[in-house]
This record gives structure tokens, C-alpha cells and sequence, in this order.
């Protein structure tokens, strides 16, 4: 009895057991998933995506430049310590018998400080090197709003393939359904083979365009990863829709308002007309006489016993009054880069003013093809619905099924395509509006 129990107990937990082995790696090698909505995926992207830190180091890169600029401004220190051994000719100190001497010992240690007391050349270029630290912050923060708007019209294309898919899958079953029909049609003699080999193909047809929208939603998944920074072996789960949201209503002249107050490029772009008029400024304020102190204290002797303080302490007045013509080349080359930057300023303004205009457009035009798209997918369905209405009672073949339900899946398309282009020129107008927070 013993040993038909345990018999039976191996019996019963052996496939369960071997069941747990096999499946083991598996649940181990699984990828991680992570599900991911659309404003996730914009905030994701600023802290992993590796142009943005690329833009965030090149802050840095500024921030020490004005530090080294700050730094000629301030107390240099510097210290030394000799000793030598010489022998001197006598007749050069004015002695009666021209002769060397005897070696003789010198030791020496002193302690040196320079400090610039007045330079504005040295002022403006440290102002110049601070403004260049925040251009180089509002530079990075237009690489933030580019790879958010990216990354947000990259989840919308893969919202707009996992739509595609569903749509395929929908065709998939309706054809499913056409082929039964068919089928039975033929059965009771009310159709033809030729009738059951459309369906057929018909139905391999659209199998075969719900493979190519998996793999178009894979890749629009890895593209998804690639732009946010994330590893492509997390799998991603979008929780978003791809729908038609209220838009609030905006005259071009507000939304040019906003434009204007919240764009980062323009207010780089000024900071950057600032800074080559301060790094102008620097050039002319080298005319300026410059003021610097430079003093020393230290000991010397021929014995560090026997080593006696001294000191010297100067003030030096640097007066410039010819270099060649150099100063006034290099004048006139930054004003001509002031002027540059004056240009790109008006020409940033007018570009700012056209991607609102053409966002504002884009997005009215795209609410007006939503309506209509849903319209035609009505009437499709419409279709559809009585061509097999005629088919069912044998008043027509099903060449009128096939091609209304060809008609159905265009107009799924339609409005796949309406919505995609609906939600992304909402993109692009925040995007224009230097507002993509508030999506």
C-alpha cells in the first residue's frame, strides 16, 4: 500500500513538477514591461535621452569658462624657493682687480601676488562668459522641447500602427465571416466556387497586411525606445488612445502672444545678440587703460640662518597705443557678428510666426477630416451591410461584398490617418507655442 501511494504521488506531482522546470527560464528571461503614457514618455526623454545630456554638459562646459574668466579678475598667488652656488666677475661691480670670486651661496624663498585692480576689458568678458552660460541653458532647453516633441509624435505613430492592427484584425474576422457565408451560399447551390476562392483570397489578402501592421507596430515601438533613451529590451505597453480630444479655441494673435512669452529660442537667440554685444564691448574697453598691483616678501642669504626679509611692492599702469591696426580689425569684425545676430533674431521671430500659423491650419484642417473620415466609415459600414444583404438572397455575386468591405477598410484607414494627423499638429502647435507641458 506504502508503495502504490508514493507511486501515486509521483505520478501526480511528476508533470507538474517537470511542467515548473520547463517553464522556469522562461519566466526568467521574460522582459521586463513597462506601461507608458504619452506625457511619460515626454518626461522620460528628458532624463535618458543622450542629446539632451549632451546639451546638459555643454552647460557645464560654459559655466567653467566663466569661472576661468573670473578668474583673471582675482588674487594669482604664487610661491618659490631657490638655492645656488655662483661665482661672480669682480669687474663688473666696479672692482680694483678684475678677477672671479670665490663661490658664494645664495638661498632664497619668496611669496608673489598679482591682482588686475581695474580692467573693463577683463569686467565685460566675464559679464560676456556669464550670458554665455545662460544661452548655453536655454540651448539645452530647446534640445528638451525638440526630443519631447519627438518622442511624442513617436508615440503617436506607434498609437497609430496598434490602431492599424485592430483594424487589420477586424478585417481579418469580417473576412472569416464572408468565407462562411460564402460557404453556405454554395451549399444550398445559391453560389459558385468562384464566389468561396474570392473570399479565400480575400481573407489571405488581409492576413497578410495584419503581418506587415505587427511589424510596423514593433518597429514604431523600438523607434519609441530608441528616442526616449530606454534599453530595447523593455517591453513597452502604451496606455494612451489615439482619439479626437477638445481643443480650445485660440485667435492667431494669442496664440502668437504665447508664442512670443514662452518660445526658448527666441530668448536664446537675444541672449545670444547680447552676448556679442558685451564681447564687442570687451574688445573696444581694451583702448581703456588697465590698472594692476603686483608685490612680493621673502627671505635671502647666503645661510638660511643668516637670510633677511625683503620686499617690493608696484603698481603698474598699462596704457595702450599702437598694436598694429589688430584692435580695430577685431572691432569691426564683432560688429559685423552683432549685426548677424540681429538678423537671426528677426528671422527667428518670423519662423516662430509661421509654424504657429501653419500648426493653427494643419490642426482646424485635420478637426474637419475627423468628421468627415468617421462619416465615411459609417456609410462604408452602411455598404457593407447591404451588399450582403443582396448576397444572402442571391441578387448579386460577392464581388459587391468584396468590394465594399475594400471600401470599409480604407475608410478605417481614412480615420486612423485623421486622428494621427489631428493629435499630431496638436504636437506641433504646443511645440510652436513653446508649451508642451500642456499636453
Amino acid at each position: 500500500m506504502m508503495g502504490i501511494f508514493f507511486a501515486v504521488i509521483i505520478w501526480v506531482t511528476g508533470p507538474a513538477s517537470f511542467s515548473w522546470a520547463q517553464d522556469e527560464p522562461a519566466f526568467r528571461q521574460r522582459s521586463p514591461e513597462l506601461r507608458l503614457s504619452m506625457r511619460d514618455a515626454m518626461q522620460a526623454a528628458i532624463e535618458k535621452n543622450p542629446t539632451v545630456q549632451i546639451f546638459k554638459e555643454r552647460v557645464t562646459q560654459a559655466e567653467e569658462r566663466a569661472f576661468t574668466r573670473l578668474g583673471a579678475m582675482l588674487p594669482n598667488l604664487s610661491a618659490r624657493v631657490s638655492g645656488a652656488r655662483r661665482r661672480f666677475f669682480l669687474g663688473a661691480f666696479g672692482g680694483l682687480a678684475a678677477g672671479v670670486s670665490p663661490p658664494i651661496d645664495f638661498y632664497e624663498s619668496r611669496v608673489a601676488v598679482t591682482q588686475n585692480l581695474f580692467s573693463l576689458s577683463l569686467i565685460q568678458r566675464w559679464r560676456a562668459a556669464r550670458t554665455n552660460i545662460e544661452v548655453a541653458g536655454l540651448d539645452s532647453e530647446t534640445r528638451k522641447m525638440d526630443t519631447m516633441a519627438l518622442v511624442a509624435l513617436a508615440y503617436l505613430e506607434a498609437l497609430r500602427v496598434k490602431k492599424s492592427v485592430k483594424a487589420r484584425l477586424a478585417g481579418v474576422k469580417l473576412n472569416h465571416e464572408l468565407l462562411r457565408l460564402a460557404m453556405e451560399r454554395k451549399s444550398v447551390g445559391m453560389a459558385t466556387q468562384l464566389d468561396v476562392t474570392r473570399a479565400k483570397v480575400q481573407l489571405e489578402n488581409e492576413k497578410q497586411r495584419l503581418l506587415v501592421a505587427k511589424n510596423d507596430f514593433g518597429s514604431a515601438k523600438l523607434n519609441l525606445s530608441r528616442g526616449i533613451g530606454f534599453s530595447f529590451d523593455v517591453k513597452l505597453i502604451l496606455t494612451d488612445k489615439l482619439k479626437l480630444v477638445p481643443v480650445t479655441h485660440q485667435s492667431v494673435d494669442e496664440a502668437l502672444q504665447v508664442a512670443r512669452e514662452h518660445r526658448v529660442e527666441l530668448k536664446a537667440q537675444k541672449k545670444r545678440k547680447r552676448l556679442a554685444e558685451l564681447t564687442l564691448s570687451s574688445v573696444v574697453m581694451e583702448r581703456v587703460p588697465s590698472l594692476s598691483g603686483t608685490g612680493d616678501v621673502g627671505v635671502i642669504g647666503n645661510q638660511p640662518g643668516n637670510a633677511l626679509t625683503t620686499n617690493n611692492v608696484q603698481v603698474l599702469l598699462s596704457v595702450p597705443l599702437f598694436d598694429g591696426g589688430q584692435r580695430e580689425g577685431r572691432i569691426s569684425e564683432q560688429r559685423s557678428v552683432v549685426r548677424l545676430e540681429a538678423l537671426r533674431t528677426k528671422d527667428v521671430e518670423k519662423q516662430i510666426g509661421l509654424e504657429v500659423r501653419d500648426a493653427m491650419l494643419t490642426l482646424k484642417s485635420t478637426q474637419q477630416q475627423v468628421a468627415v473620415a468617421k462619416e465615411g466609415l459609417r456609410l462604408s459600414f452602411q455598404e457593407l451591410y447591404l451588399a450582403k444583404q443582396r448576397f444572402s438572397v442571391g441578387l448579386a455575386t460577392n464581388i459587391e461584398v468584396t468590394d465594399a468591405q475594400t471600401r470599409v477598410a480604407q475608410a478605417r484607414d481614412n480615420l486612423i490617418e485623421a486622428l494621427f494627423n489631428f493629435n499630431a499638429s496638436r504636437v506641433d502647435l504646443a511645440r510652436a507655442q513653446g508649451r508642451l507641458e500642456d499636453l
